[in-house]
């Protein structure tokens, strides 16, 4: 039970935090509880398509092995499966009413993911690497998915740059995802303080697309109060 806790632990503290700066439009709970969901079952076809490519690994040597590891077999698979995801729940959805949204419901698709793969290495491994993977793993992929939401959020409002902001919304999580595990998966000891950095670079970077699209929010409520005040007949 202890171990249980520790894996879940980071996951609904950062889901609690993503959820309460939603200030103005709290997102159906059923919803959300439903994008948790459809984060855990992507495992099952992550699964598959990464030990199938994962067995091309053999092909390549050294850095290159590392790399293709961490940005095929890990990355893109866990990536793109967490984008079709998002894209299936929410994209048609009447709820996706706002640009914040997007992060909302791509935070929660990436921590239903990162519940399971949580539950999966802590039980395995212990304590340390559930101590260790709640302010590391668990923040970064909820992190890759406020840069996948801050995009593809945009993407619903900006038309004329739809996908534009769709292809980004894939690809930049791609690339920050790729970083940080061929930096993990390389086995290089001095690469730790660059990893270190990197890790402050995307609580950094999080925080910032979480301010910024919440402030646009904001603006964006009070406009429409203040439309709907004055539209209304006297």
């Amino acid at each position: 039970m202890d171990l249980l806790i520790l894996s879940l632990a980071p996951v609904f503290i950062i889901a609690g935090y993503i959820y309460f700066r939603d200030k103005y439009e709290k997102e159906p709970l059923q919803l959300l509880i439903l994008a948790l969901l459809a984060g855990a079952l992507t495992v099952i076809p992550i699964l598959f398509v990464e030990r199938f490519l994962g067995a091309f690994t053999s092909a390549f040597y050294g850095l290159m092995a590392a790399a293709w590891k961490a940005f095929v077999v890990a990355a893109f698979t866990e990536e793109l499966f967490k984008y079709l995801a998002l894209y299936l729940l929410i994209w048609k959805s009447r709820e996706f009413n706002d640009k914040y949204d997007g992060i909302v419901y791509s935070v929660f698709i990436s921590l239903g993911f990162a519940a399971v793969e949580n539950v999966m290495y802590v039980f395995g491994s212990g304590v340390s690497t559930g101590v260790i993977r709640a302010i590391t793993a668990v923040p970064a992929h909820a992190i890759f998915g406020i840069t996948m939401g801050f995009y593809f959020g945009m993407a619903r409002f900006y038309p004329k740059k739809e996908e534009h902001l769709k292809r980004k919304a894939l690809l930049i999580p791609f690339l920050l995802h790729g970083i940080y595990d061929f930096i993990l998966f390389t086995g290089i000891d001095w690469l730790s303080v660059v990893f270190i950095g990197f890790l402050g670079y995307l609580y950094y970077s999080g925080l910032k697309r979480v301010k910024e699209l919440r402030k646009q929010s904001i603006y964006n409520t009070d406009w429409d109060l203040m439309n709907n005040k004055f539209s209304k007949p006297s």
